[in-house]
């Protein structure tokens, strides 16, 4: 699952998936819309259950933050592809 919120200028991405290994991880990136400039942090969750948590507590951050959600898409949908094309940027910026 990815979920993308957005101001005029900055942007908040979350990624929430199983790894190879079948934990679930919470991956948080964000940043200036337009740039590479931005950070990204991966949590590892005891389950599904507790990235879904988290998931709904960063909606309710960036809600009072003024942003609004922008994407809400399964990894293996285009849009969902693009996203996580986009965040594949800043997991390889130096």
């Amino acid at each position: 699952m990815i979920v993308r919120w957005e101001t005029k200028h900055d942007y908040v991405l979350v990624h929430i998936h199983q790894d190879m290994f079948g934990d679930w991880i919470f991956s948080r990136a964000w940043g200036e819309i337009g740039t590479q400039s931005g950070g990204l942090r991966h949590q590892l969750a005891d389950d599904r259950q507790l990235a879904l948590t988290w998931l709904a507590d960063e909606e309710t951050i960036q809600a009072a933050r003024g942003y609004r959600k922008v994407l809400e898409a399964d990894d293996d949908s285009p849009e969902g592809r693009n996203a996580m094309h986009q965040l594949s940027f800043l997991d390889t910026a130096p």
